[in-house]
């Protein structure tokens, strides 16, 4: 069903990217970091198809409700048919553009979290005296790796059903590769390799060098920690506090403040005030948080 969609949408839009090639460089790069198995071509062919699916989709059922259900005013009805289908239209666009690069911006943070502990993982088994192609095959065995294991296990692909040599699988997965560091260390086995290098001795230094630059960053991220929670103390918990109990005693002497009842104040800071200010919190510690 999707490969008969995609078809339709080529068929109709391909044109579009052959007239306007500039539309295309949005997903050029993160498209084929993000695991996403399509050609930037025919994604944006059924972005567009999408769109425009959208936008009809929404006149249908904007008219529908305003004709039968709503009945509004002439004015609001010529707005709605035109506000609603462009504003669905324009929201799947974004997000369309904008999914490949979260996709790709979620493999890397994955790739990067585990890589640490991965590169030691390598080294130990390297110690063994094994291939670097059966070093990959195992550990692209461990789900626990997630999108690494995913990427190692291209290497392994290239090696056993395209047919390509170890060295030229590595170069091609490293191009694609969503994480920089990643990249590097693919880039560094290659010149170990072809200049003769001791494999072990390399995966070994740079395994220390993962662990210690992962132990920097979670002190660091630690020691930032400390700091939001004492923002947190002074803002979130004693400032409202401080309010709740003006609001008292200002209420014992003038019930009101600027024409706004003060029982009514203590009420929105208590159940709107106070609880957005703390979801707002949650959501900056999750934005700035560091996968360990």
């Amino acid at each position: 069903m999707l490969s008969q969609y995609r078809k339709l949408a080529s068929r109709m839009f391909d044109w579009l990217s052959d007239k306007y090639p500039e539309i295309l460089e949005p997903v050029k790069f993160t498209l084929p970091r993000s695991g996403i198995i399509v050609s930037p071509k025919n994604y944006v062919s059924t972005i567009c198809l999408t769109v425009l699916i959208g936008f009809f989709a929404s006149l249908i059922i904007t008219s529908t409700l305003v004709l039968t259900v709503l009945k509004t005013n002439i004015f609001l009805t010529i707005l709605s048919f035109i506000f609603v289908p462009v504003i669905t239209s324009m929201l799947i666009l974004i997000t369309g553009f904008f999914y490949p690069y979260e996709r790709f911006l979620s493999r890397r943070r994955s790739i990067e979290t585990n890589l640490p502990f991965a590169i030691c993982h390598m080294g130990a088994i390297a110690a063994s005296g094994i291939s670097p192609q059966a070093i990959f095959k195992l550990l692209s065995e461990f789900k626990e790796y997630d999108v690494l294991a995913e990427e190692m296990l291209k290497v392994v692909r290239n090696i056993e059903i395209f047919g390509l040599d170890p060295m030229t699988s590595l170069k091609e997965v490293s191009k694609r590769s969503p994480s920089e560091k990643f990249r590097q260390l693919l880039q560094g086995l290659v010149t170990t390799i072809d200049s003769g290098g001791d494999l072990r001795t390399y995966l070994k230094n740079a395994g220390e060098q993962a662990l210690f630059r992962w132990r920097i960053k979670r002190e660091k991220y630690l020691d930032q920690l400390s700091t939001y929670a004492e923002f947190y103390t002074g803002l979130l918990i004693a400032a409202p506090l401080f309010l709740i109990s003006l609001f008292s005693v200002m209420n014992m002497i003038q019930p009101e403040l600027g024409g706004f009842d003060i029982a009514q104040l203590m009420t929105l800071s208590v159940y709107l005030l106070i609880p957005a200010m703390n979801a707002g919190f949650l959501l900056f510690l999750h934005m700035t948080q560091v996968e360990m």
